[in-house]
Formats: structure tokens, sequence, C-alpha cells
């Protein structure tokens, strides 16, 4: 029977080593693999590292305010694809919601509501926030 250990990634046969539990190879996209396994577990099991990344693309955000910009100017074609597959999704569904629509409201009683985005063009997104409203007379 074959008991040669093969990377988890490539599935090519791993050398002899001292590492008793050793389960990649030395190959980069192997490694690559093998480090993104490794943050998947992590950002899904730690608090402290998903608030450590969270806190750290923030900062990258402030220190590269035009990243976005200067990548859709350098790539329009792959934004223009994007848009058109986004459509195309967007026609396949009855509703599509959007974060940020608003509409005014109109007057209603005291008590705890879900403040929920209309559609506009179709399009919906996903927030919904249930906020405790008190009616206050203007007396």
């Amino acid at each position: 029977m074959n008991d040669r250990k093969r990377c988890a990634h490539c599935r090519r046969v791993l050398p002899p080593t001292r590492v008793k539990n050793q389960r990649y190879c030395k190959q980069n996209a192997c490694q690559r693999a093998r480090k993104a396994r490794w943050q998947r577990q992590k950002m899904a099991t730690d608090e402290d590292y998903q608030v450590n990344q969270k806190d750290a693309f923030k900062h990258w955000c402030r220190q590269n305010p035009d990243y976005w910009r200067q990548y859709r100017d350098r790539h329009p074609e792959y934004f223009k694809r994007n848009r058109q597959l986004q459509a195309q999704r967007n026609a396949k569904r009855r509703r599509i919601a959007k974060m940020d629509a608003k509409k005014s409201f109109l007057p209603f009683n005291s008590g705890t509501y879900y403040i929920l985005s209309t559609p506009v063009d179709g399009v919906a997104k996903k927030d919904v926030i249930a906020q405790k409203v008190r009616i206050i007379p203007a007396s």
C-alpha cells in the first residue's frame, strides 16, 4: 500500500520531511492556497483577527483613496462587462433592492418599525433597520 503523502492542493507526492503534519508542497501556488485556507479559518474563528483585518483595510483605504477610480480608468473593459453581466442578472430577477433608496415618510403612529428601502428601477438592497419611533406632538 502506498503511504506517501500528497500535497493538499496540487496532489503531487510530498518529498520526505521532518515536519510530521506537512500537507502542502513548496510550490508558490500551493503555499498561496495554504495561506488562503489558514486566513479563511482564522476569519471564521478569531474575532480579534477579524477586527484587525477590518482596521487594516480601513487604513489602506485612507492611504489609497483613488485606487478604485484609477483601477476603473485603467480597466474600462472589465467594468463594461461587469455592468452587462449585472444587467443580465437583474433581468432574470423579479425584484432587486437598493440599500440607499429613500422615500419621505407619511405620518404614522408610535411603535417599532422595520425600515426597508423601496425598490428603484426594480433594484432593492439588503439593509433592514429596526427602529423605535415615538411621536412627539408639536404643541
